[in-house]
């Protein structure tokens, strides 16, 4: 390719860098998207483990219910009971519960409205929306080393954040 970009009446140089560094990042950014099942949003449910998008929405609505729960329960471990080892199993089962791949399954487009708080933004921006989830799993991971560590004071920030992160989400995405 070089050989192309220095010969006289041809691109220049610096021109085919970038065209060469556009098809890189093409390919890179190509390879993401078919490594990542969740780029974007499941079309249908026959695309996910739900028999239908009623079935996902409940689903979702549950398990976000039952993270609260579990948020409810590290908040009286940590900051009440100064208590680590019992938020430890606690902490991992949230982590599971709210990764990217178990959750993102269950915003079928189109499951907004009648029964559902979940704004259309969700599918607007879904870009956005993975990335927070993304971001969760980062919060929890730092508040596990924390926890894992025996860091008092860094387990409940690192609760707070991640209290935050999902709230962050609320704000933008639920009604």
């Amino acid at each position: 390719m070089r050989s192309l970009c220095i010969l006289p009446g041809h691109i220049s140089l610096f021109a085919c860098t970038a065209v060469a560094a556009a098809l890189l990042l093409g390919t890179v950014s190509s390879q993401a998207s078919e490594n990542d099942p969740w780029a974007s949003p499941p079309s249908s449910a026959e695309s996910t483990s739900f028999a239908d998008q009623r079935e996902a929405v409940i689903w979702r609505q549950n398990t976000f219910d039952e993270s609260k729960s579990l948020l409810r329960q590290l908040r009286f471990d940590i900051v009440n009971q100064r208590d680590l080892s019992a938020a430890e199993p606690r902490i991992e089962s949230l982590r599971q519960m709210l990764s990217a791949d178990k959750m993102l399954p269950a915003f079928i487009e189109g499951s907004h409205g009648s029964g559902s708080d979940a704004r259309p933004e969700i599918w607007e921006e879904w870009d956005r929306y993975r990335s927070g989830f993304d971001q969760l799993d980062t919060d929890i991971a730092t508040l596990q080393e924390a926890v894992s560590n025996e860091d008092l004071r860094a387990a409940a920030k690192g609760l707070s954040v991640v209290g935050e992160s999902c709230k962050s989400c609320h704000r933008g995405y639920r009604y």
